[in-house]
């Protein structure tokens, strides 16, 4: 089951006479499983959904099968999320995750805003964080977008990369090795589905260079790859800045620079905007942190407010009764 990146991390047992798999890819109501025995052998299981089944089985999900089909999700140990399109619930990208790739491209410069909302992403997802910087073989002073992106995400190994050079593609193949399961978050055209053929040798499908200068390929599902060097890779669609998902926890981690200043702020609950005592806004003042990680800092705070409100029903219909109802005469007289 090693090559299908079980680890000591993961929480169930292999039971004998229990056939356990790993979802490969799921395509509408039907999902690919693989199942390996304790001889080696695999078999791929093409299973159908019931559309009730929950918790839902994504790419990368551990799945007992009973009869062919899956009767259970093992219990996810991370799992990468964003939020549901209804603006209430939470959807599942991909599970069971050591390592989640933040792939970014550099060659138009470094998109800081971008980088930091992945970082809480990785964070929240319970997994590694790790930045590929892609394309750096068209990008101008290197040096540079690399110090910006180790202020943006503290703590966070840095990587460049170019598939057309091979700089730093050697380095990332000895990080999947036996064991390990990562994922490539990223924009659409970030470079993910060419990092994967430079990685693999291999080809997968293509489109044309729009004129805006987007990546090459598409990557249309969630689909799991073992790789060559034994480990195993989910790569899934590129998310907008509005697909991502906020989480105090992956803040806490992502902005540790400022809750380490927050620390010496007068006031515990200090807000950071001009209160007394504050130890963050004279760190802005003395030049010691930026005053963009800070902007960046309070947008990141107003989201996640934002967003706990709407999957909060009681916080929509409070909401709803602070609106102001029409005054009768509140109309335009020229009507």
């Amino acid at each position: 089951m090693r090559s299908l990146g079980y680890s000591t991390k993961d929480t169930f047992a292999l039971d004998s006479g229990v056939v356990v798999g790993r979802v490969s890819i799921v395509h509408g109501a039907h999902c690919e499983v693989i199942s390996c025995d304790h001889t080696g052998a695999e078999r791929t299981y093409d299973c159908r959904l019931s559309p009730h089944q929950a918790p839902r089985p994504v790419a990368g999900d551990w799945v007992k099968l009973v009869n062919e089909q899956i009767a259970d999700v093992m219990t996810r140990r991370s799992a990468l999320r964003r939020p549901d399109p209804n603006g209430r619930d939470v959807q599942v990208l991909a599970a069971n995750l050591d390592l989640v790739l933040l792939v970014v491209p550099i060659n138009r410069g470094l998109n800081i805003r971008m980088l930091e909302r992945f970082a809480i992403m990785a964070w929240e997802s319970g997994a590694q964080p790790f930045v590929v910087l892609t394309k750096s073989d068209a990008a101008r002073n290197v040096a540079a977008l690399i110090d910006a992106a180790a202020l943006a995400v503290p703590g966070v190994e840095i990587l460049t990369t170019s598939s057309e050079s091979g700089e730093g593609i050697e380095h990332l193949r000895t990080l999947m090795h036996e064991g390990v399961t990562a994922v490539m978050l990223g924009a659409s055209g970030a470079g993910k589905t060419s990092l994967l053929n430079a990685l693999e040798g291999s080809a997968e499908l293509t489109r044309s260079v729009t004129r805006r200068g987007e990546g090459r390929h598409a990557t249309t599902t969630r689909k799991l790859y073992r790789l060559r060097a034994g480990g195993v890779l989910l790569d899934i669609p590129g998310i907008r800045l509005l697909d991502l998902l906020v989480g105090q926890e992956g803040v806490n981690e992502t902005f540790a620079d400022i809750g380490e200043l927050a620390a010496n702020c007068r006031f515990r609950d200090c807000a950071h905007r001009g209160d007394l005592g504050c130890a963050v806004e004279a760190a802005v003042n003395s030049g010691a942190l930026s005053r963009q990680r800070l902007e960046s800092w309070r947008m990141v705070q107003s989201e996640l407010t934002h967003q706990e409100h709407r999957r909060s029903p009681e916080e929509m219909a409070r909401g709803r009764r602070s609106k102001p109802s029409p005054k009768p005469d509140d109309h335009d007289p020229d009507e």
